[in-house]
């Protein structure tokens, strides 16, 4: 090879080196170029899902890890933070016939199975599990079993029998504001009360870690509960029913229907006491409806002066003749007709008021519609549409043909004594300055004017069994035949007392009902409210205003001086 063809092929392999560095450079950067379009892509993706997600509100709060650690269902408390309604975890009892082969699902006898269940589980039907077990068909036996029972069961030594752990709901305060709560049911959905208004909110990932307070105080619905059973024990009633409003915020503190049900375990029983008696019973009210009519007449422009009376004697109208209980005398004023609780004058009221404009006062109480609260069985009044004849307004003006339930009442008298101001109802528990804005119904001057003569009924007249000693209470008795077949039955009533208190600073309404008190010993043979309904205010404000910031205060009261003139030291009705 000479020293030209030599020169020649170095300088050939040189160039080919080149051509393949040049290559092995060009499939690097496309490699990279590959990578980076990949990358960019994958971060434009993430930006459009993120932009997605916050546009559409699609994102989820938790990973699922976390949301395994998140109780099933939101806790519910009172006011103060106390649980009401937690999750728990318990073991349930299952039954499962091919635990040992579809064959022979049972070592023992069913009957022999049976009886050792009903031994740990009294309230079995040991006849009915037996069947059940025979038949070999899979299903829960029972929910809500104890560890200790679980031990039990398992000592049976049947593989068949299994004890799955749940989580079950679980109230702590056992029957305790139970109309309130409501329960949830198999499904894992709230019923009734405010566990069916709260459900989506109490199940969301997003909240189920939180507790959601209620407006109701544990201490203030035992007190009221309490007090409801000592006095529908005490006068045979067959049912009762209680609430306490705060006046300026619409906070219901407590709310009770007796009998009363457990949301911890629901039977037959527990079922047929699921109505609620405060917000879906209606009911003719009776006198307690009478300052409300004085009201809307002092409002009118039609009551200036107390002083005057009004003829108290029967009167004929409408092929009806108006009458009281018992003969009041010629005469009454306007202080002595709610001591003594008239028809007749209050229907001499109406009928120089208007039925109408007794019929807008109502409306604007709210007496027309279903009662404004957030839970879910909430009764329809019995209201008349069109225009009232003058006959059905002297009847609504003390408390008969009209239908409404203990909490209208409530919302009612807490306008009446807050200065005039309606606010719908509510379970949730207000922050300070957040109360609903509200309409004006009354008069400021109204309102003031009243909470004087109901504290002056409480004094003179029929609310004296509720006058607790300091806590200035004041309030009207209502006593209402119950509607039957062909008319009224004159044996059965229901009695209610519409109390708030104190009335020098009017703060709280609070309502009891008894329906069809019986005439006992206790109630000194009498099933008016006067002897029913009043004293169990009488015994529960006690109980309750200190725990409410409001202490006994002797030295302090309503202003009667210009009323008591009117009043003789006599006996209310």
């Amino acid at each position: 090879m000479n020293a030209l063809t030599y020169t020649a092929a170095i300088h050939s392999g040189r160039v080919q080196l080149v051509n393949l560095r040049q290559k092995s450079l060009s499939v690097a950067r496309l490699r990279v170029l590959f990578v980076a379009v990949a990358f960019a892509a994958l971060a434009v993706a993430a930006v459009l899902r993120i932009g997605y997600l916050g546009l559409t509100g699609s994102a989820r709060a938790t990973t699922s890890f976390e949301e395994a650690l998140l109780p099933p269902r939101g806790e519910i408390t009172d006011r103060n933070g106390e649980p009401l309604a937690r999750a728990f975890p318990a073991f349930a009892l299952w039954y499962n016939p091919e635990a040992l082969g579809a064959d022979n699902p049972l070592v023992k006898s069913p009957q022999q199975v049976a009886k050792e269940l009903a031994a740990i589980f009294p309230d079995i039907d040991e006849t009915q599990l037996a069947d059940r077990l025979a038949k070999g068909k899979a299903g829960y036996l029972r929910r809500r079993v104890l560890p200790e029972e679980a031990n039990k069961v398992q000592a049976i030594g049947e593989l068949a029998l299994e004890l799955p752990q749940e989580t079950d709901r679980h109230y702590p305060q056992g029957s305790m504001g139970a109309h309130v709560l409501g329960y949830v049911g198999a499904d894992g959905h709230g019923r009734v009360g405010m566990e069916a208004v709260l459900d989506k909110q109490l199940l969301d990932p997003a909240t189920r870690g939180q507790s959601t307070p209620l407006s109701i105080d544990v201490r203030v619905q035992g007190a009221l509960e309490d007090e409801l059973t000592r006095g529908m024990r005490a006068t045979n009633a067959i049912g009762s029913a209680g609430i306490i409003l705060d006046v300026d915020t619409g906070e219901v503190l407590a709310l009770a229907s007796l009998p009363e049900f457990d949301p911890n375990h629901i039977d037959q029983a527990g079922v047929a006491n699921m109505f609620n008696r405060v917000t879906n019973q209606v009911y003719e009210l009776g006198s307690t409806f009478k300052p409300l009519t004085v009201a809307a007449a002092i409002d009118a422009g039609t009551i200036t002066d107390f002083g005057r009376r009004y003829s108290a004697r029967p009167f004929p109208i409408g092929g009806f003749t108006i009458k009281d209980s018992h003969p009041l005398g010629d005469s009454l004023n306007t202080p002595e007709m709610l001591i003594h609780s008239s028809n007749v004058v209050t229907a001499h009221m109406v009928e120089e008021l208007g039925a109408n404009r007794l019929k807008k006062t109502m409306a604007d109480l709210g007496m027309n519609a279903r009662p404004e609260i957030e839970l879910p069985a909430r009764g329809f009044p019995l209201w008349a549409s069109g225009d009232w004849p003058l006959l059905r307004g002297m009847t609504v003006g003390y408390g008969h043909g009209i239908a409404v339930t203990p909490l209208h009442l409530a919302s009612a008298y807490a306008t009446m004594v807050n200065g005039g101001i309606y606010r719908p109802a509510t379970m949730h528990k207000v922050a300070p300055g957040k109360a609903a804005k509200g309409r004006r119904v009354f008069k400021a001057s109204t309102s003031a004017r009243m909470n004087q003569l109901l504290r002056m009924i409480a004094v003179y007249g029929t609310g004296r069994n509720a006058n607790a000693p300091g806590f200035r209470v004041g309030g009207k008795t209502g006593s209402a035949e119950k509607p039957g077949a062909g008319g009224y039955r004159k044996t059965t009533l229901v009695s209610t007392f519409a109390a708030a208190f104190p009335m020098d600073r009017p703060r709280y309404v609070v309502i009891v009902m008894m329906d069809e008190p019986k005439g006992t010993i206790a109630s000194s043979f009498q099933r008016t409210a006067a002897y029913t309904a009043a004293p169990v205010v009488g015994r529960l404000v006690p109980r309750i205003g200190p725990i409410l910031g409001v202490a006994p205060d002797s030295s302090r009261d309503v202003d009667l001086t210009d009323l008591a003139p009117l009043v003789p030291k006599g006996k209310g009705e």
